[in-house]
């Protein structure tokens, strides 16, 4: 069996490879990939070079352990592919069936069945797709943790920002706003249910949103909750400044080698902001005695099906034109939203 598979050569430099894949294991799953779905965030920040040298990709993943960040690489956690064949040791009835995968883009992978999701009934193939990224915004929930009647922003309308901007919207708030700088996806923020929706560019939109959220006041206002989702370490500056007193700014962004000042003078200190950090990968200590990644893979199924990410499919490219689709999020990122690749039958 033999699998086309994307490598990384070099930084802006993508190539889809033939590969032999070894035999099927008695343990192992023959998949083959209907779509997979390139990450704006961090698999952007692979295409770049823009990883630090000394990180290692993530660990948590089977497909990723102990591989450190060294060209050529494979990358991508977002696969959905049907079950072609089962090893001996593996039920039958698994065979047709549709899975989630976290796996690097390619047309044919081999993995054991802790590797795999088992996608619901009633969730197709391209919402599918978006389980990674849900997951994310789920965690970043629970990180935050708003609570009833408070006051929530969120900086950054990416796929993640969307999404979680889509799950806050049913939270019993005060207020929830997002701070974007593209205008199609301040669209597609109120379209997800996000209130109040503002330009970072636009000083009246800015002092809109400082009236929004009371900052204004003499007493002072602010975000219960900043969520910072933008990429861009710069944007803390401006977490910090829409925060409240004793508030929380949810750093899930990850800059890889990027660099910024941060303002940590009067307003940060004498306001005693809390800056966490949200991170996917594992559970919040303070949940671990209650929930696991099961439960949590639950939780972000059920998002999906209420709020129906596959509308944020910008682009659906033939996997063989890859390096077109790289091109297209790095230099059109206004145009482009989810990108995903589609394999030949």
């Amino acid at each position: 069996m033999k699998a086309q598979q994307l490598w990384f050569v070099k930084p802006f430099d993508v190539a889809v490879r033939e590969e032999a894949l070894p035999g099927l294991q008695p343990d192992q799953l023959l998949l083959k990939t209907r779509y997979s779905a390139i990450s704006a965030g961090t698999e952007m920040l692979v295409y770049r070079g823009q990883l630090p040298a000394d990180t290692t990709l993530d660990d948590s993943l089977a497909a990723y352990e102990g591989q450190s960040v060294e060209y050529p690489l494979q990358y991508g956690y977002a696969c959905v592919c049907d079950i072609e064949a089962v090893g001996a040791d593996v039920a039958s009835h698994w065979v047709g069936k549709t899975v989630f995968a976290f796996m690097p883009h390619a047309s044919h992978h081999l993995a054991t069945l802790d590797a795999v999701i088992e996608v619901p009934k009633g969730i197709d193939a391209k919402q599918a797709l978006f389980l990674a990224n849900m997951e994310t915004a789920v965690n970043l929930a629970q990180d935050g943790n708003p609570r009833l009647g408070e006051r929530a922003i969120v900086l950054g309308q990416g796929i993640v920002g969307l999404l979680l901007s889509g799950v806050l919207a049913q939270f019993p708030l005060d207020s929830l706003a997002a701070v974007e700088a593209l205008p199609g996806r301040r669209t597609l923020a109120q379209q997800a249910g996000v209130p109040s929706v503002f330009d970072p560019n636009n000083a009246s939109a800015m002092a809109a949103l400082h009236e929004l959220l009371a900052l204004t006041d003499p007493q002072g206002g602010g975000a219960d909750v900043v969520f910072e989702l933008t990429g861009s370490p710069e944007a803390l500056n401006l977490a910090v400044d829409l925060c409240a007193y004793s508030g929380t700014v949810v750093v899930g962004s990850w800059y890889g080698s990027k660099r910024a000042e941060i303002n940590l003078g009067e307003r940060f200190h004498r306001n005693r902001i809390n800056i966490v950090s949200s991170q996917v990968s594992s559970i919040a200590p303070e949940l671990g005695g209650r929930w696991n990644k099961a439960r949590r893979f639950a939780v972000a199924w059920n998002m999906i099906s209420r709020t129906d990410p596959a509308r944020l499919v910008s682009h659906c490219i033939p996997f063989a034109e890859a390096a077109e689709a790289y091109r297209l999020l790095d230099q059109q990122t206004e145009e482009s939203m989810q990108v995903i690749f589609e394999y030949p039958e």
